[in-house]
């Protein structure tokens, strides 16, 4: 067997995989840098402007306030956090529009991570006084349960009726669904998510209210238009994704202005695309339970967004409901890229880094929602919660034949070659431990 030396260690060559492999999507590489001023280290600069601001803060401001202390105090831990962040954190699988970005997304999401550790061991009495707190305004909050009226009068169907449903949370369910089209890129998948979800809706409507709906709001206004809308869209725009050739130019071999503007501007769109294959005729038991697993999570996830509006009284136009929403959405994007390539190569070992804290911050927020809502909790009708998941699984595994079923009739799609065009995700090929290109990147 070949071996590659590293320093004064000898690693044999599937060790070498091994570390390859995980580290392109726990610490992606930026390759062909155009603007190196970008990519340069600067840590003496940014340690000189560290303790600068640090100074300029702590002593030039007026400390007399406590609340106004406490404030700065938290926001420049946070800042300072960060900045360590884009330091000492990995890169994770993405490197657009700069890595140092999904740096601080890793490090908010360690932030979060970390807040729900704190709420945890904190009884009722003092979560409350820590969002009042952060906003006065949530004393006088009111559940949306407690002062709407939902699933009333479901046979009186008109347009005027059916028109004033389509409002902004029509659209962001709309455009919710494109984006989670562009993550995973399964029609299969989405569709079961989708329909899932609308079934964990009813058996969970005796705890939340708010999940009561007409039926043709939910099969009509949901399934098929708002959330099959956004399905089509995103996976239109993955099949042009696709099909578009990436070869990128340097800014500065660019004489135009408006070539220029044009590559600025595409900074902020994936270097590459490639079709992706959640499960195969040949794929193993690990893998199609790991395609389940994912499904549950995904709607523990969905499920912890209404309970903590619920149980911590917060409507879901406040700060703190469309701001975790968002950054969910964000930290999404690098979770379902190392959670795919953990299931389907077989030389990744281990999920990465931000994998395993988002797969920790769904269980923290289930956890704090159990903790916190034991007299929401102690009416949960059995039966539904177990009929809920066999109903899921049952679903989830027609949902996985049929993938297995369609990929074994129709054959594999051809898949990019990454060796003919130039793309950031290329490893160089060169020496004996040179990475083998597999055709399952997923930017």
């Amino acid at each position: 067997m070949s071996a590659c030396n590293f320093g004064s260690h000898t690693l044999s060559k599937d060790d070498v995989n091994y570390r390859m492999h995980f580290r392109m999507i726990n610490e992606q590489q930026v390759e062909d840098i155009t603007i190196e001023f970008f990519y340069k280290p600067h840590t003496i600069t940014l340690l000189t402007c560290t303790v600068l601001s640090l100074m300029y803060f702590a002593f030039t401001r007026d400390d007399g306030n406590p609340d106004n202390n406490l404030w700065v105090g938290v926001i420049l831990v946070i800042s300072f956090f960060l900045v360590i962040s884009v330091l000492a954190f990995p890169n994770g699988p993405f490197t657009r529009p700069h890595p140092a970005i999904w740096r601080i997304v890793f490090g908010l999401s360690v932030l979060y991570f970390l807040f729900l550790v704190f709420i945890i061991f904190l009884n009722w009495q003092q979560v409350k006084q820590l969002m009042y707190w952060l906003d006065p305004n949530l004393r006088y909050a009111k559940r949306e349960a407690d002062i709407m009226e939902y699933a009333v009068n479901c046979h009186v169907i008109t347009w005027e009726r059916i028109l004033s449903h389509f409002d902004i949370f029509a659209f962001s369910h709309f455009w919710g669904w494109g984006m989670k089209a562009l993550l995973i890129r399964s029609y299969g998948l989405c569709w079961t998510i989708s329909i899932t979800w609308e079934l964990t809706e009813l058996f969970f409507m005796h705890l939340l209210p708010n999940f009561a709906e007409c039926w043709w709001d939910q099969v009509i206004l949901d399934i098929l238009l708002c959330n099959g809308g956004g399905i089509w869209l995103g996976m239109t725009v993955c099949r042009f994704l696709e099909m578009r050739t990436y070869h990128w130019a340097s800014i500065k071999d660019i004489h135009t202005t408006t070539g220029k503007i044009k590559r600025a501007v595409l900074q902020f769109t994936p270097a590459s695309w490639t079709y992706v294959r959640w499960l195969d005729p040949k794929s193993s038991l690990q893998r199609v339970t790991g395609v389940y697993l994912f499904m549950i999570i995904w709607q523990l996830t969905e499920l912890n967004t209404f309970f903590l509006k619920h149980i911590f009284v917060f409507p879901a136009s406040h700060a703190l409901s469309w701001c975790r929403i968002l950054f969910i959405g964000i930290i999404t994007a690098p979770t379902v890229r190392q959670y795919y390539a953990y299931l389907t190569d077989t030389q990744c070992k281990r999920v990465g880094t931000q994998c395993w804290v988002f797969g920790a911050i769904a269980f923290l927020e289930a956890l704090a929602c159990i903790k916190f809502g034991q007299d929401l909790f102690s009416k949960t009708q059995i039966l539904y919660v177990i009929l809920w998941l066999l109903c899921l699984a049952f679903i989830t595994f027609l949902c996985l034949y049929g993938m297995v079923w369609y990929a074994e009739t129709y054959g594999p799609r051809e898949k990019t070659n990454y060796s003919q065009s130039k793309t950031e995700n290329n490893p160089p090929q060169s020496e004996s431990c040179a990475l083998p290109l597999q055709p399952k990147h997923f930017k």
